[in-house]
């Protein structure tokens, strides 16, 4: 027996672990392999190959069962209750991609809308690609304005991370000059509408210190020779990317990192491999492996790394620390600050402006175009004309104009020749914007475990409980009034301003809960990742923020995950771990 389990024990031993396929996932095990390393990922969902497994695709909308391929009442509200929040993530296109809800369930102690995907490449594949440095005032914000604590790293530390990241993703974008959103590493931006060029004209002149560019993303509009030779194109317009590019055009782990991982022969793809927890050798003092239980058949098995990385997910990874339970880590692993599982953040949304815009009838525009316009914030930016006594921190604005199509009025009345030839033009145009806020990292948003509650495996879930407060609420005032200023600004007609309500967890952008910090009374991990009581456990997705910013946070996470992960091997080759 003890031969058998020595066998064992080396078949499931590696140089790495990374835990999660995601985003940050996906660039931990590019990373890893290519500096040498047999590297095992570990995802809880089903394999998703890239070309392979889009069955959606190339389907055209006659093929679909459901007209517009929206889902019935009763299957959105039988399966998919919490994901059919966001009010168009879950189609007969996407429904593949998002979890269902019933067999994943959740404890709300206060509305959160955990929007998610359990398969190979995580929410790479329908994230919404916008793709923003973290500013030189976001990493200094809490210290400056004494809220939680102070980041361990300083835009310096990151800047040359953003870069090689940005390189390899492929981000579209045009650089502005400004120092709170910092430039990069850019293929040629796509094009305004005629618009949006008359909006961005008309309202820069009135307000110059509200500058308006087009949205930073990671489509390829000029593909490098080295994405190319991953299989990637240039992008070819046809805005369907959440059922996942058979182009290769928008960066995600199944048509980048993760291939250019295969491609070294130094990673093994584990499916359906739910990590419940770490495990601690307290002679080492060190985590030696993870315990994982396999989806499909219920065997419980372990295996063993030098370096683990967890990358689940804000919420997973502190759910997966918060299990790992020991002597050492009675409270959770890495726990000894008591903040693990604490200051969630998100972005606050669904407030703004929508107007009718007259003049451009004779005017249309190319394609489907997977982006739109960014204004970038334009307050609380440490000078006397920006600043706000309502509130702390900023907010940004996505948006766009566009004319309704032929399927803007498939329920409406009349038949025949007439209605068909009515239909043939396009609809007015419209613009309208919408913000991303900021929220402050409180210490009572948090997530704990839910023993009552247990999952399909047997597993313990989450309890979540965030709210907003009033910094957040009158920021959002702020948000509505501003966009409403800047729609009026270009001339537009029939301004409307409108604050639809926002529930934590619908901005997709959870965050917070394994925070970096400079003190372990306070943070649980330090400037490179890693947890102060285990320096061989890194955390580098979304539960590392500090911090939220007001603009996407991908960037960050892959930024960090690649900079942590040099730090790892480097650590490595000294005997650290």
């Amino acid at each position: 027996m003890a031969n058998l389990n020595g066998r064992w024990r080396r078949e499931n031993t590696y140089d790495a672990i990374v835990v999660g396929s995601g985003i940050s996932g996906g660039w931990a095990a590019k990373e890893l392999t290519q500096k040498g390393l047999k590297t095992l990922v570990l995802e809880r969902g089903p394999m998703v190959r890239h070309l392979e497994d889009y069955p959606t695709a190339t389907m055209d909308p006659w093929e679909a069962k459901y007209p517009q391929g929206k889902l019935p009442p009763e299957e959105l509200k039988g399966h998919y209750p919490v994901q059919m929040r966001t009010g168009y993530a879950v189609t007969e296109y996407t429904k593949h991609f998002f979890v269902r809800d019933d067999e994943n369930p959740y404890t709300e102690e206060s509305r959160f809308d955990w929007i998610r995907g359990y398969h190979v490449g995580g929410r790479s594949l329908t994230w919404g690609r916008q793709t923003y440095r973290h500013s030189p005032i976001d990493f200094e914000a809490n210290a400056r304005d004494g809220v939680a604590v102070d980041w361990p790293i300083r835009y310096a530390d990151l800047a040359p991370w953003y870069d090689y990241v940005e390189r390899f993703i492929g981000v579209s974008g045009q650089n502005e000059g400004l120092a709170h959103l910092p430039d990069g590493q850019f293929q040629p931006p796509m094009e305004m509408n005629c618009v949006e060029k008359a909006f961005k004209s008309r309202a820069e002149s009135r307000f110059p210190d509200r500058r308006i560019t087009m949205g930073r993303a990671a489509h390829l509009t000029e593909p490098t020779e080295e994405q190319l030779s991953l299989g990637r194109s240039k992008c070819q317009h046809r805005n369907m990317c959440s059922r996942g590019c058979p182009f290769g055009a928008y960066f995600s782990s199944n048509s980048a990192t993760l291939v250019a991982a295969e491609r070294t022969s130094n990673l093994r793809m584990r499916p359906n491999s739910i990590v419940t927890s770490l495990i601690f050798d307290p002679a080492a003092g060190k985590a030696s492996g993870v315990r994982v239980l396999d989806a499909e058949t219920g065997e419980e098995s372990e295996y063993y790394a030098k370096v683990i990385f967890l990358c689940a997910s804000a919420l997973n990874s502190a759910g997966i620390m918060l299990n790992s339970t020991s002597d050492r880590f009675p409270n959770g692993f890495g726990n000894g600050s008591d903040q693990l599982g604490r200051n969630v953040m998100d972005h606050h949304l669904n407030v703004g402006a929508r107007a009718q815009v007259e003049g451009f009838d004779d005017k249309y525009y190319s394609g489907r175009r997977p982006n739109g316009i960014y204004v970038p914030r334009f307050r609380n930016l440490g000078d006397e004309g920006s600043a706000r006594k309502d509130y702390m921190r900023g907010f940004g604005y996505q948006g766009g104009a566009s004319r309704p199509s032929w399927n803007r009025d498939l329920g409406g009345e009349g038949f025949g020749a007439e209605r068909k030839t009515a239909l043939t033009q396009p609809g007015p145009w419209t613009m309208a914007l919408g913000g991303f806020g900021e929220i402050l990292p409180y210490a009572d948003n948090r997530i704990t475990l839910n023993h009552d509650v247990k999952d399909k495996y047997g597993q313990p879930t989450l309890k979540i409980k965030v709210s907003i407060r009033e910094n957040e609420i009158a920021m959002r005032r702020d948000m509505k009034a501003s966009a409403v200023e800047l729609l009026e600004a270009a001339g537009f007609k029939n301004v409307q301003g409108a604050d639809l309500g926002y529930a934590p967890g619908l901005g997709i952008h959870e965050m917070g809960t394994a925070r970096m910090g400079r003190d372990p009374r306070t943070s649980v991990l330090n400037a490179h990742n890693q947890v102060h009581e285990c320096t061989n456990v890194y955390v580098t997705d979304g539960a590392a923020m500090t911090s939220a910013s007001c603009v996407n946070p991908s960037l960050t996470y892959m930024a960090l995950t690649a900079r942590a992960c040099d730090h790892a091997v480097k650590a490595g080759k000294k005997g650290e771990f």
